[in-house]
């Protein structure tokens, strides 16, 4: 069932003090889980997470995720949603709007959102690019073989090759573009309804032929067998990292999307069923590629080469090979596709709200931006690859200024905001969608972890990016 689309935001933020601007919005409840689903679930839902599970502990690190998304992402996510929807705005004019004084600099944690997602776009476009480019590759058979040898150097020349690093990339932003001048309703929703239920589809597709064959088992229990004697102080807080960065908090994604949330929609269920459904998401990837990965005897490295080098060896090592290939690439596009959405609509949401561009003219306008930015990341493999700042190349430094500084930033200070400038009153009103829902118990232990332990755990996470805390 679907509610009227257009909301207004405070007319002291229209473009015309006098014509409120009429926003879209999203028109059902599942559209909205969807969206969000979409903008949590990543490419590092498809082999950093599984790699890392691995890696540390299997089932022992799952547990301790888990936790950490509790603790951490889950009430930074609940916060961005609240505040958005309350606002009815883009992410700086939204903690401009609730600051209780004006004078306060609240605004800037809108700024280093809409800045992070920017920076993040620049060089996630790029590997978006490359899978693009790998469904063509996958469809050819140019990719496919059963030497990594052979396919490392498919990848190699991908990457190096200036014009068509920057051609894969031009076609991503100019996909995404098309989707979000759409709109919210028609673009984004319409879109992201089509396309988690296809991800869930291929990837339970994928999940059965890769446990079917022989040997799988030993990728199962690479995935689950429980070794709580890897978890360590540091693993603790590589999870709490992963879980922060996972679920698109504190780049003004989900502050962007709350603007255009139902006024009746459950923000602290939708939260934790976005978090329940992005982590099935990865335990699925993970049971595609892994018990296949072993069955040919290859190795769970972590990273691009996986998803690059190892993962077309490993099914062109099997029967229909070429057909599993081209579903897997196309469910790494859909899951890079909802991801740039969110990332895409906080600055266009920004320029269409506070300048005098349309929506068209705000998403060609970024665009552009993007198109000159990230250039610069699609030719760090290629012409740009010694041009270098403080020893990183353009890609390297835009992930480490999103990740290290600006995502840990921006939710360390949400979750001050919420618990220590709003407070218990107004977070009981929004939550509870003024009294309607009866979910008191459950705000006051997110308000209870907003103030106190998250906080906490973000700079703890931040600490831990900079290497000042090394354990």
């Amino acid at each position: 069932m679907s509610i009227i689309t257009k909301t207004k935001p405070p007319s002291s933020e229209t473009k015309d003090p006098g014509k409120p601007l009429v926003r879209d919005s999203f028109t059902s409840k599942l559209g909205v889980i969807f969206a969000t689903l979409g903008s949590a679930v990543g490419l590092g839902n498809i082999w950093k997470f599984p790699s890392m599970t691995g890696a540390n502990g299997g089932a022992a690190f799952i547990i301790i995720y888990l936790l950490c998304t509790l603790l951490v992402s889950v009430p930074v996510m609940i916060t961005e949603l609240m505040l958005g929807r309350t606002a009815r705005a883009n992410a700086i004019t939204t903690y401009r709007n609730l600051s209780p004084k004006k004078s306060q600099p609240w605004w800037l944690v809108g700024v280093s959102g809409v800045v992070a997602a920017f920076l993040i776009l620049a060089f996630y476009t790029v590997v978006a690019g490359w899978v693009f480019a790998y469904i063509g590759k996958a469809i050819t058979g140019n990719v496919l073989s059963t030497n990594p040898e052979v396919t490392s150097q498919v990848f190699s020349r991908l990457v190096t090759s200036p014009w068509e690093s920057l051609i894969w990339q031009w076609i991503v932003l100019i996909w995404i573009s098309f989707v979000i001048i759409l709109g919210v309703s028609k673009g984004i929703e319409g879109l992201t309804k089509r396309l988690m239920p296809a991800l869930f589809v291929i990837l339970l597709i994928v999940c059965v032929r890769s446990l079917t064959l022989p040997g799988a088992m030993e990728g199962v229990r690479f995935l689950f067998k429980p070794d709580f004697s890897r978890i360590t102080p540091g693993v603790i807080l590589m999870a709490m990292g992963l879980a922060f960065f996972k679920l698109s908090v504190g780049m003004g994604t989900m502050t962007a999307y709350g603007s255009y949330y139902r006024d009746d929609q459950d923000i602290p269920g939708s939260a934790l069923r976005v978090m329940l459904a992005d982590l099935s998401v990865s335990i699925l990837a993970g049971l595609a590629i892994f018990p296949a990965v072993f069955a040919f005897g290859f190795k769970p490295d972590a990273g691009p080469s996986l998803l690059f080098i190892t993962i077309p060896a490993v099914f062109a090592s099997m029967p229909f090979g070429q057909f599993f290939l081209i579903l897997f690439c196309i469910l790494a596009s859909i899951a890079a596709t909802g991801a740039m959405l969110s990332l895409f609509e906080v600055p266009v949401s920004f320029l269409a709200e506070r300048t005098k561009l349309n929506r068209t003219g705000a998403t060609i306008v970024t665009f552009l931006a993007l198109a000159a930015v990230g250039a610069t990341a699609a030719l760090s493999n290629s012409i740009l690859a010694d041009v270098k700042v403080a020893g990183k190349t353009f890609f390297d430094l835009y992930d480490f200024i999103s990740s290290n500084l600006l995502m840990p930033i921006g939710g360390f200070f949400l979750a001050i905001f919420a618990g220590w400038v709003w407070k218990f009153p107004k977070i009981q009103e929004q939550l509870s969608n003024h009294g309607v829902l009866k979910n008191r118990g459950i705000i006051r232990i997110y308000y209870f972890i907003v103030r106190y332990v998250a906080p906490a755990l973000i700079l703890l996470v931040m600490l831990n990016g900079l290497g000042i805390v090394n354990w």
